[in-house]
């Protein structure tokens, strides 16, 4: 068991020092004792005893581990003091005796050992809470709702499924773009969930359910939720929505192997758990989602085989792109992965094959290349997490949607969307509160997709003799602005008034010039700022200083390979020292010295060395008409498409081959589906959608007795 390799030592940004002081526990995978740590998932405390394989499926014993690690799929079910359990949100418990998922898990026998004896049970009263707004989901969009309610003197009850509030902030790492002023832009995700958290905290008209599941809206306006295997009823004036996304699948041969993970799952492990998925990553999409789960593998200290983007451009921010490029990861465009394959134990991944694709997106012939790899992240995108408002307002509740769950954008637009959902919510209670247009209006902006590249040449406007001066590696039109508020001598501007203009650095028309305090470059968040220094530089040399928040794999001294924008060797540049205060909130400056004639086109150097190359691949099938649509009860492309060949024209009947069916309720087939109706020339819109019904999580049928469970929840008076 790998233990010490699979847990992060040691992290950049995280204080992985506080994990460390977490208490050691005992628990036993099949028989054998293994260590956790107190509140870790089940899961995060396999792989970091190096086993990744949960179990098998029961219906081709094909070896089963996590995905989502997010509760939504059923991979990663273990058998966990006799019941089944999804693995990645189950708590370990000291002494717990977990074993694989093999085949269909047996009733477990509860009785004693006398044929006549009968298990002592005690129940208690299902308890109904009432509050005037209930929040499902304690991310961006639900804390900001909450508070703005609390302000307008509005009582709410947020339920949220994970232990902390904050949604998928407490995954980020990197720094937020948007707005200083108005959306903490310039600050870390994992610090902003910490300050909305304290913000609720401080307001008693917030009651906060964490570690509790919601798991259906009912027809009489309840909505049921499970905390502590207890079940419990709130009965809310008003329901919000804030449940966020989920991430869309991909099918592609061997998508159901163990080490085929969601992005976010592999965030979850190794930004929340400080938990390595493996030491090889390749990722498939270049949105904003894979190409920051890069920068986080990277700082986590694995290598990053190379990203590929089916489009001719990432669909991400370009200053992400960007910092990986120059990070030394490849990023091919226009290519698709066509298998994930396994060694010869067929237990996990080895490596993954890939192919160019036309602007038809058709694997182009002879083109298929091997990318090694132990770990496979799938960034296909996003899709909106609303069952429960499309059940709430079906029966027609007095029901409102916020941040991803309504629209998928940043964290930053999220918040702003609970905000003026706050403010609507507020007037159907008749407050009268004046809808707030300036929320709307910044919302909009936050959510506005990449705009234009603009060319640099001649922006930026510096007197000829400047010694020291910033350079601004920005060229997308995206909302931002923490570098304009960080030079205290507003020597940084932006083109116009919008947060989505590109900056500049003007000193033509004053005297002052660059103080070379080098905040601009703490600051941005997409490491896209450098200073030049002349003074004190040798003759025909200068200073340049560049962001960094990896580990350092080069000391004082060392030659590295500066890089330009678009990672490409520009020229050696030494390492004269590694700037590490406190004001730099764990972002690095690294001082090199360099060829004057070559500063300004440095952005960053080159951390990833001596990757494997790509090896062509060979007798490879394109499109393998068995691969995975249905993980859940392992239904094939073939078996779907046979069936709407067949004459098939809705989702429903569909069931009868079991797509849809199984523990995770179609969440992550369902989109899959839509797109093979899709290429067998279906209008969608007469594709009728799947009937979905509760529950929407697995709930142990004696929670909804009141079984009295060892832990009973502390509940306090209604809100």
């Amino acid at each position: 068991m790998a233990t010490s390799e699979s847990r992060i030592a040691d992290h950049p940004i995280i204080l992985t020092n506080s994990t460390d002081e977490k208490e050691n526990i005992s628990f036993y995978w099949k028989e054998q004792k293994l260590n956790a740590k107190k509140g870790e998932v089940i899961s995060s405390a396999l792989f970091a005893a190096g086993v990744k394989i949960f179990g098998t499926h029961y219906k081709d014993n094909a070896p089963m581990g996590l995905f989502c690690a997010n509760g939504q799929c059923s991979q990663c079910t273990v058998i966990a003091n006799g019941f089944p359990v999804k693995a990645c949100v189950t708590e370990v418990k000291e002494s717990m005796r977990v074993t694989p998922c093999e085949g269909i898990p047996s009733i477990v026998d509860k009785g004693g050992d006398a044929a006549d004896s009968k298990p002592t049970v005690a129940f208690s009263e299902i308890r109904t809470m009432k509050t005037e707004v209930l929040i499902i989901g304690g991310g961006p969009a639900g804390l900001g709702a909450a508070i703005e309610l609390a302000d307008l003197g509005i009582k709410s009850i947020i339920v949220d499924d994970k232990a902390n509030l904050g949604g998928k902030l407490v995954l980020q790492t990197h720094t937020f773009f948007g707005s200083v002023d108005d959306c903490y832009a310039g600050t870390r995700g994992i610090d902003i969930a910490t300050k909305l958290e304290n913000e609720v905290g401080s307001r008693n008209a917030i009651k906060v359910m964490t570690s509790t599941q919601a798991v259906a809206v009912f027809s009489d306006a309840k909505v049921g939720v499970v905390q502590d295997e207890h079940y419990s009823l709130i009965e809310p004036d008003v329901i919000l929505i804030a449940t966020g996304a989920r991430e869309k699948a991909l099918s592609f041969s061997g998508c159901d192997l163990p080490g085929v993970y969601g992005a976010g799952a592999f965030q979850t492990l190794v930004n929340r758990d400080l938990i390595k998925a493996g030491q090889k990553i390749f990722i498939v999409g270049g949105g904003n989602v894979g190409l920051i789960a890069g920068y986080h593998a990277l700082q986590a200290g694995m290598e990053v085989s190379a990203l590929i983007e089916a489009m001719p451009k990432v669909s991400g921010y370009k200053v992400h792109k960007d910092k990986l490029a120059r990070l030394g990861v490849p990023i091919l465009l226009q290519h698709t992965i066509i298998s994930a394959n396994s060694g010869k134990d067929k237990a996990g991944v080895v490596s993954a094959t890939i192919a160019q694709v036309d602007f038809a997106f058709k694997v182009v012939p002879g083109t298929e290349k091997t990318v090694p790899c132990d770990t496979i992240l799938v960034a296909a995108g996003l899709s909106s997490c609303d069952e429960f408002y499309r059940q709430a307002k079906g029966f027609g509740l007095k029901v409102f949607m916020a941040g991803d769950a309504e629209e998928i954008a940043e964290a930053s637009a999220a918040l702003f969307g609970g905000k003026l959902a706050a403010v609507r919510i507020a007037n159907s209670l008749g407050r009268q509160v004046a809808t707030t247009s300036d929320y709307s209006a910044k919302m909009d902006v936050l959510k506005s997709k990449p705009g234009k590249i603009v060319d640099r040449t001649g922006l930026d406007k510096r007197l000829s003799d400047s010694k020291v001066y910033p350079v601004l590696h920005c060229y997308e039109e995206i909302p931002c602005n923490p570098c304009i508020t960080a030079c205290s001598q507003g020597l940084l501007k932006l083109t116009g008034n919008s947060l989505m203009d590109i900056p500049y650095f003007d000193t033509s028309t004053q005297n002052k010039g660059c103080s070379g305090c080098n905040r601009c470059v703490v600051i941005c968040p997409g490491l896209a700022v450098s200073v030049v220094d002349k003074r004190k530089a040798p003759d025909g040399k200068a200073f340049v200083y560049l962001p960094f928040e990896l580990i350092p794999n080069f000391k004082v001294g060392d030659t590295l390979e500066a890089l330009d924008n678009d990672g490409n060797f520009v020229v050696d540049a030494e390492v004269k020292e590694i700037i590490n205060r406190k004001w730099q909130d764990r972002r690095l400056l690294i001082k090199l010295l360099v060829d004057e004639r070559k500063t300004d086109l440095i952005a960053g150097f080159k951390y990833q060395k001596n990757l494997n190359e790509l090896l062509p691949a060979k007798g490879v099938q394109r499109d393998d008409p068995d691969k995975i649509v249905c993980r859940c009860e392992k239904v094939s492309d073939r078996q779907v498409r046979e069936m709407i060949k067949s004459g098939v024209t809705d989702m429903n009947s569909l069931k009868i081959i079991r797509c849809m069916m199984g523990a995770c309720g179609g969440k992550t087939c369902t989109p899959l589906i839509k797109r093979i109706f899709a290429q067998e020339g279906f209008d969608l819109n007469n594709v009728s959608e799947p009937t979905m019904r509760p529950l929407n999580a697995e709930v142990k049928l004696g929670a909804f007795a009141g079984l009295k469970t060892e832990s009973e929840p502390n509940y306090e008076s209604d809100i």
